[in-house]
């Protein structure tokens, strides 16, 4: 028996025993994109866990297929991390580009169901349009009207990286998650996987909801 084939019983023993609805498939490693890609066409949500975000190989070809090849949102859950689908205090790292736009759309449902969801925008500008001129007051209006409970925070970078920013905020509010959208072009897709190790390897333990 091949490596493949073992590992794919071993995941069907284990998701039997937990009475779990389940469909395994496994490939070879030049089709893991094309096969990732198909099944997240018919899916609300990919799921990267620790051991393809520490696989180099494997785990670009994953959030390729995905995210990328799809426009479907992806759930990065890092080792230490709850894997949740109902997370109780929400962060969403808001900058009103299209790709955090997409980012809430499709976690709507997520942060509908929340205790608390936080809209965190870094360095704000305030402009002329939308539900009054303070940044975020257009998200939060609309996700008010899904049903979240919204505040809205407004930081400074204070000359950090916006994304240490979040990350020190996520846990100042005890955020059980964050959303906020993966930016780059499709030139770019390894750097994003690069960029989502170091964020995972160097912030707090949370599961990451990424949408573009």
């Amino acid at each position: 028996m091949g490596i493949l084939e073992k590992t794919s019983r071993d995941i069907q023993k284990l998701l039997g025993a937990r009475c779990i609805c389940y469909d395994v498939e496994y490939c070879n490693q030049a089709s893991v994109g094309d096969a990732v890609r198909q099944r997240a066409l018919c899916s609300d949500l990919t799921i990267v866990g620790p051991a393809l975000l520490n696989d180099i190989n494997l785990g670009p070809l994953v959030i390729n297929g995905s995210l990328f090849d799809t426009g479907k949102p992806v759930l990065v859950v890092p080792e230490g991390a709850e894997a949740t689908l109902s997370p109780r205090r929400v962060l969403v790292g808001w900058d009103s580009r299209v790709e955090a736009s997409r980012a809430v759309r499709e976690a709507l449902d997520l942060l509908s169901g929340a205790k608390e969801v936080r809209v965190t925008i870094v360095d704000p500008e305030v402009t002329c349009t939308g539900s009054g001129t303070e940044p975020g007051a257009d998200v939060a209006a609309y996700l008010t009207l899904h049903g979240a409970r919204v505040s809205v925070d407004r930081l400074p970078s204070a000359g950090k990286p916006a994304a240490t920013v979040l990350a020190q905020h996520a846990i100042d509010t005890s955020a059980n998650m964050i959303v906020m959208g993966a930016y780059g072009s499709r030139r770019l897709r390894e750097r994003l996987f690069g960029g989502v190790r170091r964020w995972i390897e160097a912030k707090p333990p949370l599961p990451l909801f990424l949408a573009r």
